[in-house]
């Protein structure tokens, strides 16, 4: 901290989307302003917040921005916001991931927005660590960070020196998490309610939709697969599974986990609670109708499982998401 104002740098990568950069520098300053305002006699913000930009000729990133008027101090925690476009290549990522080493040994916490996990992967930082990122990038991220474990159910995941975020909107649970750390949670809500966005809470779970592996070139496991499929998984019968695979009934469950990074049981209730989805959005049926419509016949079962999987109730679910 500078002149006992916490610092939040965040850092403007090629390719990081500058709406959520000018966006959390706006919610940031606002939090900042309404922390002030309750502190007897204080006036101003007592959030500092700066932007960093790697230019050309310098030997790491630069301060570029600051909402106070001197250049001393280092940031408490260094934000890496969400990228446009295909994720920074380790070319673009090389000019910042030594510096951001060097920050994070210093004491500076470390935070990615979406595809912003690319560039903190280029730090080596997340080595043994679980982070998430946007759902669709799962697997990309995994096969290029694969010493990191990678849980996109999280929206949010703070680890105190490293925090990571999901989706592409997440900046906005990013930076109130930051709000909430720095200047407590009355302020952070506070400026939720100031700007009508959620409080921290929301999981990404609620939105991903189940993206099953069928690129991995293991013939008889995608024949499985297809057949779970057409017949939206009514059919849990591990026998049944074997028979239509063709193998021996240790080597399908082996291989079905490694192709699939599920076993089966988890991989049909993936599909089942997805189709349930579309049936609480869109259709009229009751909960217990939707568990029988998609193969549970104890609606008890089908309530535990698709809150685990989503992180609501079936009730919750339609309330929030029926179109």
């Amino acid at each position: 901290m500078t002149d006992g104002l916490a610092e939040i740098g965040i850092v403007n990568f090629p390719g990081a989307q500058l709406a959520a950069v000018l966006g959390m520098t706006d919610l940031l300053a606002t939090a900042g302003q309404l922390a002030g305002r309750t502190e007897k006699g204080q006036a101003g913000s007592l959030l500092r917040i700066s932007h960093w930009e790697w230019k050309s000729g310098e030997a790491s990133p630069v301060r570029v921005f600051d909402t106070v008027a001197d250049t001393v101090g280092s940031p408490d925690v260094l934000v890496l916001p969400p990228g446009l476009g295909a994720p920074v290549t380790r070319e673009d990522a090389a000019p910042f991931a030594g510096w951001l080493r060097e920050r994070h040994a210093c004491g500076t916490a470390l935070g990615s927005v979406c595809k912003g996990a690319f560039l903190l992967g280029e730090t080596g930082l997340l080595s043994g660590r679980t982070v998430t990122t946007h759902w669709t990038y799962e697997e990309e991220f995994q096969a290029r960070f694969p010493e990191t474990r990678v849980d996109v159910d999280r929206l949010l995941i703070d680890d105190g020196d490293i925090l990571t975020a999901g989706g592409v909107m997440a900046w906005t649970d990013m930076a109130l998490r930051l709000v909430d750390r720095f200047l407590g949670a009355a302020v952070m809500l506070d400026t939720a309610r100031a700007f009508l966005i959620d409080p921290p809470g929301r999981e990404q779970s609620y939105y991903s939709a189940f993206s099953p592996r069928l690129n991995h070139g293991d013939a008889p496991i995608l024949r499985v697969q297809l057949w779970l499929q057409e017949t939206g998984a009514r059919s849990l019968a591990l026998q049944a599974l074997v028979e239509r695979s063709g193998l021996e009934e240790r080597t399908f469950l082996r291989r079905f986990q490694k192709a699939t990074g599920l076993a089966t049981t988890e991989y049909v209730q993936r599909l089942r609670v997805g189709r349930s989805r579309t049936l609480l959005q869109e259709g009229t049926l009751t909960g217990d109708q939707v568990a029988w419509e998609v193969g549970y016949t104890d609606p008890g079962a089908f309530r535990k499982v698709f809150a685990k999987i989503v992180g609501l109730t079936p009730a919750e679910y339609r309330k929030r998401f029926r179109t």
